[in-house]
């Protein structure tokens, strides 16, 4: 795609949206630098302060990066920020099978690295889901919030920074199926027994339980949504 020259109205968006469709299409990979503020100043017929703040709206993204005396490359070619909005606009089936990859795994990796303070984290944490549902006061907002805590101590105990960053970016969207699925009388309730044998299967220090207890968590859920996709 060639670049064209940008109209008046906007001109810092219009000139972060055609750079980023260039990075989307790989006109520059990982690691290339990208032709300096000069040359896409002329290139797109902009001022370069236009073409700078652009510039600072991608890195800002994480998208590029400047080098003092460098000049400014390449470290992503897509852009988070669209990669969450997809994300946000997936259904709720796709976002519990998502949870189920992250959650099974995460589970998987905390039987073999968890600390007893993890263990104490996921206990407290599902003494609290346990109080709050015998409650039954009906906020389901909270409720998924106190069932949030304790999946997201269940990650945490896995010990792995990038899995962490990854379960708290879906974090949103793990709590607004939670919430969607407590007000539907169709979904199965949370069960605090299928969250304790997932707390005893990774304090046994065994991964294939732990595992396969976090997927079986899920899995009542995600037949209930299944079917209610296939009958709707």
């Amino acid at each position: 795609m060639a670049l064209r020259a940008a109209g008046r109205q906007s001109l810092v968006d219009s000139v972060v949206e055609q750079l980023r469709a260039q990075l989307a299409e790989g006109e520059w990979e990982v690691g290339d630098r990208v032709p300096t503020e000069h040359a896409l100043a002329e290139q797109l017929q902009v001022g370069r302060n236009t073409v700078r703040e652009a510039v600072r709206v991608l890195v800002h993204a994480g998208m590029l990066q400047s080098r003092q005396g460098e000049g400014t490359f390449v470290v992503s070619t897509t852009d988070p920020a669209e990669v969450m909005r997809g994300v946000r606009r997936a259904g709720i089936r796709d976002v519990l099978e998502l949870r189920i990859a992250l959650e099974a795994e995460g589970a998987r990796l905390a039987a073999l690295r968890h600390s007893p303070d993890d263990l104490r984290r996921m206990r407290a944490a599902l003494e609290s889901l346990e109080a709050f549902g015998q409650a039954g006061d009906g906020h389901h907002e909270l409720h998924a919030a106190h069932d949030l805590e304790f999946h997201t101590a269940v990650v945490v105990a896995a010990h792995n920074a990038a899995l962490s960053a990854t379960y708290g970016w879906f974090s949103g969207s793990v709590r607004d199926s939670l919430v969607a699925s407590l007000g539907d009388r169709e979904v199965p309730s949370i069960v605090p027994a299928d969250h304790r044998a997932l707390v005893d299967a990774i304090a046994s220090g065994d991964p294939a339980a732990a595992e396969a207890a976090a997927r079986a968590l899920l899995e009542a859920p995600k037949r209930a949504i299944e079917t209610l996709l296939a009958t709707g």
